[in-house]
């Protein structure tokens, strides 16, 4: 029985060409924000349970992808065109060949799988709510719901979501928003990335029913904003390789270890070294468990009192050498 439940309501069939030694070598494999962040769950060591809709023949070959990776399914499965890319990377860049977004889904299978969902999260530690591989796949308002529920039930909510999806996961409460700061830009939340600006949005965040908010912002501090404290999260760079699936890397750490009870901040800290270790791979939502927990040794978080959030410039952030290690 799982201990971590994913809501990914639509995740996709990848099928990527690559150049192996001169020659063409095809990698099959599931994909989408939920996906990836299970992958990474699994190499922590969780037993994971992703609650889908698996559509047509890409559906049915997701499902045998997912369970041959160690990952429960529990999907309402039906006919017709499911998710799916086809890339060319030998060039060393992507190339889109083919995209299909899938169909959306109908209110009776949106009714199928929150039941889906609320059967397997009452025996779950965390879960956590992804994105759906495109737009139009499934009402906002679904997030809401879920939320509000799980909440309800007492079941610990991370949200990994942006603009309107998040804006209704809020509305239900959750206990973990994981942003990013372009998130935040398209949504039209701050027009900057200075660190005042973004505090300040993650607040706004918290008032909107996050207990507590993660902002990450690619090869810079993350910033964790909670009640009463503002912390900036650093870990020492690495050396980019594929920059895609970090954010659903750290994600994914972080519901890890708060699923095995560990305190928010150290949850943090593993999070963040998971998705600074990610960039180093070519598999999204791949990595070296051991790694990781090593690497987390060398994170830290630096508190920012009020004042310090309101001026502080990225600068003067890096130059920080205070740690704090509840």
């Amino acid at each position: 029985m799982a201990d971590v439940v994913v809501f990914a309501p639509s995740p996709l069939l990848t099928v990527t060409l690559e150049d192996e030694a001169g020659s063409a070598d095809i990698h099959v494999h599931a994909g989408g924000q939920g996906v990836w962040q299970a992958r990474m769950l699994r190499t922590l060591g969780r037993d994971v349970a992703i609650c889908a809709a698996l559509i047509g023949e890409t559906g049915r070959a997701v499902r045998h992808l997912l369970e041959d990776e160690g990952i429960e399914v529990h999907a309402v499965e039906r006919a017709g065109h499911g998710a799916a890319y086809v890339h060319d990377r030998r060039a060393g860049q992507r190339e889109p060949v083919a995209e299909l977004p899938g169909d959306a889904l109908t209110r009776h299978d949106l009714d199928e799988l929150y039941a889906v969902v609320l059967r397997e999260a009452m025996n779950a530690r965390v879960v956590l709510l992804s994105g759906p591989a495109t737009d139009g796949v499934l009402p906002d308002d679904v997030y809401r719901r879920l939320a509000a529920d799980l909440a309800a039930a007492g079941i610990p909510v991370v949200a990994d979501l942006a603009g309107t999806r998040l804006a209704a996961a809020l509305a239900g409460g959750v206990h973990v928003a994981k942003v990013s700061q372009d998130e935040l830009v398209d949504a039209g939340a701050v027009t900057g990335t200075s660190v005042p600006e973004l505090v300040a949005a993650a607040r706004r965040l918290r008032q909107a029913g996050a207990h507590n908010v993660v902002v990450t912002r690619s090869d810079r501090p993350a910033l964790l904003v909670e009640a009463g404290s503002t912390h900036a999260v650093r870990v020492p760079a690495m050396e980019e390789v594929d920059v895609r699936g970090a954010g659903d890397s750290f994600t994914a750490a972080l519901v890890a270890a708060l699923a095995d009870g560990e305190p928010l901040h150290d949850a943090v800290r593993i999070g963040v070294a998971a998705g600074a270790l990610n960039v180093t791979r070519h598999g999204l939502g791949t990595g070296d468990a051991e790694a990781i927990r090593r690497l987390r040794e060398h994170v830290e978080l630096v508190p920012l009192d009020d004042d310090e959030a309101e001026m502080v410039t990225l600068d003067e952030l890096a130059s920080r050498t205070e740690v704090d290690r509840p």
